[in-house]
């Protein structure tokens, strides 16, 4: 059992690292944001249609839930838009520090949408994020539009994953999650043949950029997620939110070593980049403490 445990955890370290990767692929697939989402959303679409074939599971699913995976769906599709584009226009680490807030801004969205309490220590950790934020900002003003475009992104992924939070309960995480890439993949679809965007140069992919796209797809998405979930049965909600909020370290240090001077930031960014994960790793230890004594 404990073998079994200690295999679990990490394999979902490698699972957070590859999530961490992504950021590093989307900056290293030189076709615009849109257009990656569009080829990401329809190949894992493919990827999750085997899946979900090979180990011989449903796809039926009821009207009401197909209408809300497909709200959901929208999210994601501009999340990653907004997620790439901030990207493109600013760097990895910007874009990744930025993410960091996912876990505040998921304790104040959450009372929203669960119906409970917002906690004192949230406030007081949300607001020395907020002063680490705003020094990231105003050491790395040339990122400023970049990290707008990041705020909207993570603002839309927490959004989307407290959604989900409910829609898990009742369905299978597979065939969720390929119903939600289907629908952004055909919202996405809608757009461009209104923009007439469809064109030979849209389809004219270089072999890098097919490779690239073809490992986010893959590994950094359908994988990743099936992967995850598998995890999860292993370890608690505890240790995976814990080592989740590793995704930022793991990306920000592998866009310094694979991505060269652009991701090279002042001394400034990392000392208020540490100081984020450290709060929000905070956040998560006081969470599972006032857990704890709930339960005596």
């Amino acid at each position: 059992m404990l073998k079994d445990n200690l295999s679990s955890y990490l394999h979902l370290h490698f699972i957070v690292f590859i999530w961490g990767f992504t950021a590093i692929l989307g900056a290293l697939i030189s076709i615009p944001a849109d257009e990656i989402v569009w080829y990401r959303m329809l190949m894992a679409t493919l990827f999750l249609a085997f899946y979900l074939f090979g180990t011989k599971k449903s796809f039926q699913i009821g009207r009401s839930a197909l209408g809300k995976l497909t709200l959901v769906g929208l999210l994601i599709a501009l999340h990653w838009i907004f997620f790439f584009h901030a990207i493109h226009i600013a760097n990895v680490s910007t874009t990744l520090a930025i993410f960091s807030l996912g876990a505040f801004l998921a304790s104040l969205m959450e009372p929203l949408l669960y119906g409970r309490k917002v906690l004192w220590y949230e406030v007081i950790l949300g607001l020395i994020i907020i002063g680490a934020l705003s020094l990231i900002m105003q050491m790395e003003l040339r990122y400023f539009e970049g990290m707008l475009y990041a705020l909207l992104a993570i603002f839309l992924g927490v959004l989307f994953t407290l959604l989900n939070g409910k829609l898990i309960q009742k369905h299978d995480s597979a065939l969720i999650t390929f119903y939600e890439f289907l629908a952004g993949f055909l919202f996405i679809s809608c757009y461009f043949v209104w923009q007439n965007k469809f064109s030979a140069r849209f389809f004219t992919v270089s072999t890098t950029n097919w490779e690239l796209l073809f490992l986010l797809s893959s590994v950094c998405t359908a994988y990743a997620f099936t992967a995850s979930v598998k995890v999860m049965k292993a370890l608690s909600p505890y240790t995976v939110m814990l080592t989740t909020n590793l995704e930022p370290v793991y990306g920000i240090l592998l866009a310094y070593f694979i991505l060269g001077d652009k991701e090279k930031m002042s001394a400034s960014f990392y000392i208020a980049a540490v100081v984020i994960i450290v709060v929000v790793i905070l956040n998560g230890i006081l969470k599972h403490q006032m857990k704890l004594k709930n339960k005596l």
